[in-house]
């Protein structure tokens, strides 16, 4: 499977952004998805995960509130519509397919090694 994730660019403060996450097989629709961030010089950290139903979604403590994650199936799309943006969220966003589908509310999902398939990020850039 093969992901592409798109929709980045460049916000105020307080703005907001949808970014995309499309794959390109129907059987997409069945792995758990997640959303991932890099900022330069740090790690990698866990964003948002959703279920393949979408019907259970989890969010770092940092984004609840402000990041809302969901997904059409029938598009072969997931989404992460973010809102009240802070120049702390600028950062490479990469989304992620899991084909096991842990269950999104547990450490494992959270954990890159958990992943198997990753598109190549999008740029997010939050100015003060």
């Amino acid at each position: 499977v093969q992901l592409q994730a798109f929709g980045g660019g460049l916000v105020q403060a307080g703005g907001s952004l949808r970014l995309s996450c499309a794959a390109s097989r129907r059987t997409f629709s069945n792995y758990a998805v997640g959303w991932f961030r890099q900022a330069p010089g740090k790690e990698r950290e866990f964003v948002a995960a959703i279920t393949w139903s979408g019907r259970s979604t989890n969010y770092a403590d940092s984004v609840k509130g402000r990041f809302s994650i969901s997904r059409d199936n029938g598009k072969n799309t997931v989404y992460l519509q973010m809102n009240s943006l802070k120049p702390e969220d600028t950062a490479i966003y990469y989304c992620a397919a899991d084909r096991d589908g842990v269950p999104v509310r547990t450490v494992a999902a959270q954990t890159m090694a958990q992943y198997d398939y990753w598109g190549q990020g999008t740029l997010v850039t939050v100015s003060s």
